[in-house]
């Protein structure tokens, strides 16, 4: 049987969080001497958000922040506006759908063009602008430049991203 999520009160009760700085701090004396007025949790390797044990369940530190500024668990998914999964300030985070989540990531780092949206189409020789979106792959066109690709990809995110296109 799955432990119950944490209530506002008892969350309130051993943690606070500053909105200006994102940081969620213990209010309590924890265990293994971590005095109270210490940041709480730690980086998840690999991902690199903050995880917080409260009452032997492990919570994302940016889902905690929510619920302890609106009261409500988020309905799906929380979106680091910047990317930086360790940046927890109120004003970097908003609620997102796992498709929206996707759309504000980062070109890959196995992206060769250097701009995100645009491969070298090896046939021709130019470079291909393509992006997704809804579930369906978009083609944009063939361009002499990546930076000619990148501004036609730029137009179609800002089109069907929305507040959610990022373009690095």
């Amino acid at each position: 049987m799955r432990k119950p999520l944490i209530t506002l009160g008892r969350l309130k009760e051993v943690i606070s969080y500053n909105p200006e700085t994102g940081v969620l701090c213990w209010k309590i004396n924890r265990t293994a001497g971590i005095p109270a007025g210490t940041i709480a949790g730690s980086i998840m390797k690999g991902r690199g958000h903050r995880v917080i044990r409260i009452d032997w369940k492990i919570y994302l530190a940016h889902r905690l922040a929510w619920f302890y500024v609106h009261g409500a668990w988020p309905k799906d998914q929380i979106d680091h506006i910047n990317c930086d999964p360790d940046d927890n300030r109120l004003v970097n985070l908003r609620e997102s759908s796992q498709a929206e989540n996707t759309r504000n990531q980062r070109k890959s780092k196995r992206n060769t063009s250097g701009f995100k949206g645009v491969t070298l189409h090896k046939p021709t020789g130019k470079w291909m602008a393509q992006i997704v979106a809804h579930g369906k792959h978009y083609y944009l066109g063939l361009f002499d430049t990546p930076e000619e690709a990148h501004a036609v990809y730029c137009e179609a995110a800002i089109r069907l991203h929305g507040a959610f296109a990022r373009f690095e």
